[in-house]
C-alpha cells in the first residue's frame, strides 16, 4: 500500500493550515512559532511565510530538539544526533505555536512541552500539525490539522516530504518494510 499527496495537495494543506492559525491569533500581537526538528522546523518556517503574508508583522521563530527530552532515548543508539535548539526569542507571557509534521502517539509533543518549561511560560501554547495519522498513547490533541486521516495501523508510515529537506514536496503512506 502507497498512497501519495503531490505538491500540489501539500501546497493546499499548509495555506490551509495558514488560515486556520491566521484566524486564531492577532496579526498585531506577537507570535512565537517554534518547530520540532526536522520536519516540523521546515513546516514552521513556511506557516511563518504563510502568515507573514497574511499581515502577520511579529513572528518569532524558534527550532526545538527535543532528542534529549525523548522517553525513549536508550533505544536510540549509543551516540544519537542532537543538534542545538534554538530559542532566542521572547517566550515568558508571549503566545506560542508549536509545529511538528505528524501527530502520531503524542510522545515527541510530551517531550517538546517539557524542553519547553526549561526555557520559560508562553502564555498559550497551541499545537499545528500537518497530518493527524491517530494512534495515540498520550491524551495529546492538536489545535490546528491540516490533514486528519483515520487512525492508521503501526505497520504504515507517514512520511512527510519538503524541498528543503527531501528535494521534493509530499506526503507519503506507505508500508513499513
Amino acid at each position: 500500500m502507497q498512497t501519495v499527496y503531490d505538491q500540489e495537495n501539500l501546497s493546499r494543506l499548509i495555506d490551509r493550515l495558514s488560515d486556520d492559525i491566521g484566524k486564531s491569533f492577532s496579526k498585531d500581537q506577537p507570535l512565537n512559532i517554534v518547530g520540532i526538528r526536522t520536519r516540523g522546523e521546515t513546516l514552521a518556517e513556511r506557516i511563518s511565510r504563510g502568515l507573514a503574508s497574511r499581515r502577520f508583522s511579529q513572528i518569532g521563530r524558534g527550532v526545538l530538539d527535543i532528542t534529549l527530552y525523548r522517553d525513549d532515548l536508550s533505544e536510540i543508539g549509543p551516540k544519537p544526533v542532537i543538534h542545538p535548539t534554538q530559542l532566542n526569542i521572547q517566550i515568558d507571557a508571549r503566545p506560542m505555536l508549536l509545529v511538528d509534521d505528524v501527530l502520531f502517539t503524542g510522545r515527541t509533543v510530551r517531550a517538546a512541552l517539557n524542553e519547553l518549561g526549561d526555557f520559560g511560560r508562553p502564555s498559550v501554547i497551541r499545537l499545528a500539525v500537518l497530518v493527524d495519522r491517530g494512534g495515540r498513547e498520550l491524551p495529546i490533541q492538536a489545535d490546528f490539522v491540516a490533514l486528519k486521516l483515520e487512525p492508521l495501523a503501526r505497520n504504515l508510515r507517514v512520511k512527510v516530504q519538503f524541498a528543503e529537506d527531501d528535494g521534493r514536496d509530499g506526503i507519503v503512506i506507505e508500508q513499513i518494510p
